[in-house]
């Protein structure tokens, strides 16, 4: 598995996400919250995030987004772990609730714990149906 993370991977529907957000359940581990719909989409991977911090705990564009960009290569390092267990097409928002930076390696670890909770609740929601 080539560890990219492309355009066809990112969402960027509007309509998906504003389904997302209404229809989505939500996973979280501190500082990192997740919104996750399993729902079918236009991309050939089984995937789709987004990635968002809010400008009200962040107020500078240049701390915004260093923090998007740690979160897009945390997720592109671990993605295998999802690509692998999943097996209806998703989509999720992944958000920074925190109010301070967290080092690249903690952030990895949160991340890694995310992403094995969306695994658990996507399996969890399999068996029920």
């Amino acid at each position: 598995m080539k560890l990219t993370l492309g355009k066809q991977e990112r969402l960027k529907s509007r309509k998906l996400i504003e389904k997302l957000f209404t229809d989505g359940k939500s996973v979280k581990n501190f500082p990192l919250r997740m919104v996750f719909l399993q729902v079918q989409h236009t991309s050939t991977f089984p995937i789709q995030a987004a990635f968002s911090v809010p400008k009200r705990n962040f107020k500078r564009a240049v701390d915004r987004n260093r923090i998007k960009r740690l979160l897009r290569e945390t997720y592109r390092l671990q993605k295998e772990i999802v690509y692998s267990k999943l097996e209806k097409p998703t989509v999720c928002m992944i958000s920074y609730i925190g109010k301070d930076e967290l080092p690249f390696d903690q952030l990895f670890f949160k991340m890694t714990n995310l992403l094995q909770l969306l695994i658990k609740e996507t399996c969890k929601n399999d068996e029920t149906i």
